[in-house]
């Protein structure tokens, strides 16, 4: 099996290279080998090396930047998961694409199912949903996994964000009225890794959209508490409190993309079809901070 995995310096693309690497021979070009915005290179590197099985977690991830620099968003999460989901219909190769929250209208307070119908609200959002539905209508062998407020030891993310916010101010203000499931790259990986080995083996693995995030739900104030929490009682000096964390509502933190006030994502179809249970958000925060830890401290 040859497996193509894109945009691998991002923090999904990088687990994946590290789970998935007993599957097959990986091919992992970088930038200067593949111009994922350049629909010629990718349309040539595709049919040079031949990929069984394309991963493709790479995409625009700048909400706010997406609101001006629609082209460039547009190519990443829309126009490239159409071309690749092009090859693999012609070809017969597997397509496993990762999508977003963002697509839901982020309405209610009841987790969203795969089969509801999404309203995206920002330039984000609408260029995901775009790329799901190129996907879906290309006739491909292809899943889509869907995931939420995804963070890593690596890259930029919340976590780190208010671990460098933490060690210099005393006192911080963060969204509480926005829900959702914090989700680290590892474990999307991880999920990731079983529908390889079911594609390896020539099990079925069905076609659709997944919902891959940790399971429960937080904001992201109490989301911010927690990794203070954490960080604290693995003795990492902070400058601020837990309990000086005010949570604020998102009116009063504006952005020029809007964001979903829900993003709870329902599990089970992904739970009943791979046969597992997926841990706990907190859980996994402690996972992931802990293989932040020996960065942070060197800090």
């Amino acid at each position: 099996m040859k497996i193509l995995i894109t945009g691998t310096t991002g923090q999904v693309g990088y687990e994946l290279c590290r789970s998935l690497a007993c599957f097959g021979e990986l091919l992992t070009p970088q930038r200067q080998a593949l111009d994922l915005a350049n629909v010629e290179a990718i349309a040539h590197y595709l049919a040079s090396h031949k990929p069984d099985i394309i991963v493709n977690p790479a995409a625009w991830t700048a909400v706010d930047a997406a609101e001006q620099q629609t082209e460039a968003c547009w190519q990443l999460n829309a126009a490239l998961p159409a071309q690749l989901a092009e090859y693999a219909a012609a070809t017969n190769a597997y397509l496993i694409h990762y999508s977003t929250d963002y697509v839901y209208p982020g309405t209610g307070d009841t987790p969203w199912q795969e089969k509801d119908q999404p309203a995206p609200l920002s330039q984000y959002g609408k260029s995901k949903l775009a790329g799901d539905s190129a996907v879906l209508a290309s006739g491909a062998n292809a899943i889509i996994f869907r995931t939420s407020w995804v963070y890593a030891a690596r890259g930029n993310n919340f976590m780190k964000t208010m671990l460098r916010l933490g060690q210099s101010r005393s006192e911080l203000a963060v969204v509480a009225d926005q829900f959702g499931a914090p989700t680290p790259a590892r474990l999307i990986a991880e999920v990731t890794s079983l529908a390889v080995q079911r594609l390896v083996l020539k099990q079925a693995v069905p076609n659709g959209v997944y919902h891959l995030a940790s399971s429960g739900y937080t904001n992201w104030q109490q989301f911010a508490c927690k990794i203070f929490e954490l960080a604290t009682a693995a003795g990492i000096v902070l400058a601020v409190n837990p309990n000086n964390v005010k949570a604020i509502a998102t009116a009063d933190y504006p952005t020029p993309a809007a964001r979903p006030g829900n993003s709870r994502l329902a599990l089970t179809k992904t739970e009943q079809t791979f046969g597992i249970q997926l841990p706990h958000w907190a859980s996994q925060l402690a996972v992931t901070l802990e293989d932040y830890l020996p960065q942070l401290i060197k800090v």
